[in-house]
This record gives structure tokens, sequence and C-alpha cells, in this order.
């Protein structure tokens, strides 16, 4: 314990990037900030670490308090460290990220956030501290944790349309899909099954409905693997 002692000690933070999906369009949770540095700053939810917290307890705890978001599954994805990043001195922040279905959460600003806004993901200001290269990082952390694992689905209602399912990996990846070609991955993965259901009070034909096997998804992800 007393080597410990004499070493430096930096203040450990917690940021959270919360990803959202509704009306066709990828969202990301900000909050305005009302307490200094950068009071007004729009910037991602988050707070410093209290004693006996771990990461996640801390992360919880500011979201809950800044956001009004609560039980979310969240992922480490960086470690932020550079000299200057906070003008009021060194710090080391934890960044994580979570996906959420954001038409089911209204967000409720309290504590150290004046508002709590859904923005559209590739719409969003200029970030308080290095918030803007913690967004940067947790896009690429998204992008690849939807190329390897079924976090889209998160992402989705129970049912779905493969059209929504196409509009959601544009948002994320940023890109335009052929239709046929994406329609043809999806038919070799059988953990996206038909529901036996279809669209209802819409003007055009009504599409078939879709939804996740988390079951069929494991088999398939081990015949794929080995």
């Amino acid at each position: 314990m007393s080597q410990l002692a004499n070493r430096s000690h930096y203040p450990i933070s917690v940021d959270s990037v919360i990803f959202g999906y509704t009306e066709g369009e990828l969202k990301v949770a900000l909050i305005k900030r009302k307490k200094s540095p950068f009071i007004g700053k729009w910037a991602i939810p988050g707070g410093f670490m209290e004693k006996n917290e771990t990461v996640e307890e801390t992360a919880l705890r500011e979201l809950k308090e800044e956001t009004g978001i609560e039980d979310v599954y969240l992922e480490q994805f960086h470690v932020f460290n550079k000299p200057g990043r906070d003008p009021r001195g060194p710090t080391i922040t934890i960044a994580l990220f979570a996906l959420i279905q954001s038409d089911s959460r209204h967000l409720t600003a309290s504590e150290d956030a004046s508002k709590a806004k859904w923005w559209p993901a590739y719409k969003i200001p200029s970030l308080a501290f290095d918030h803007d290269e913690i967004y940067a990082k947790a896009l690429e952390a998204l992008r690849v944790a939807l190329r390897t694992r079924p976090l889209a689905f998160e992402l989705l209602p129970k049912q779905f349309t493969l059209t929504h399912l196409q509009d959601l990996y544009e948002q994320v990846f940023g890109i335009a899909l052929d239709k046929r070609n994406f329609r043809k991955k999806i038919a070799k993965m059988d953990f996206i099954r038909a529901s036996g259901s279809k669209t209802e009070g819409e003007r055009h034909r009504p599409a078939m409905l879709y939804q996740f096997d988390s079951k069929r998804y494991v088999t398939f992800f081990k015949e794929n693997l080995f």
C-alpha cells in the first residue's frame, strides 16, 4: 500500500455514447452542460467515478442522472488520456457505448445537464472537451460490433421488415446498399426468419415481417466459425 500511495493519481471519468434508431435514422443521446467548463456546450453523458464504484456503476449512475436512461447494456471501447483534454487538469476517461430503441426512451436532464436530447448521428454539434474524438471512436466501435455480432437487432422492434434492416445498416455505415444484393445475403442467414405476419395500415402492398432467432444465430455462428 505504501508503494501505491507514492504514485501519481489521476481522476477517472466515464463517458457513455448511447446510440438509438427511430424513424429510419440513427441517433445519439447528448446533454447540454450547465456547469463549468464548457457551460452551454453539448457533450456526451458522463462524469467522474465515486469511491468504491466500478466503471459500469459510474456509467449507469451518470446516465440516469443526466438523461434518465436506465437498464442498458454498455460496452467499453476505448480509453482517452491525452494531456490537455480537460482544462481542469489531467484526467483519464473510459468510454463505453450502448444501443437502445430510442423511440421508447424519453430523455430527461438533471444534475450537471440543462438539456438532454436525441441528435441525428451525422448532424451533431461541436462537442465539449475531446468528445468529438470520443464520438468518432464510438462510431468506429459500433461498426465493428455490427460486422461481428447481431447487435443491430437491439435497435429494431421484435418484428421488422427487410427494408428497415437495410436502412439501419445504411445509417450505421453511412453508405447506400444495393437492395438485391443485400437481400441475397440476408437469405443465407437463417437466423433472420419470416414471422408469418405482414405490415398493416400502409398505402403500399403489405411487407413481410421478419424476426431475429437467437438460437439459430448460435448454430449459424458455430457452423461458420469452425
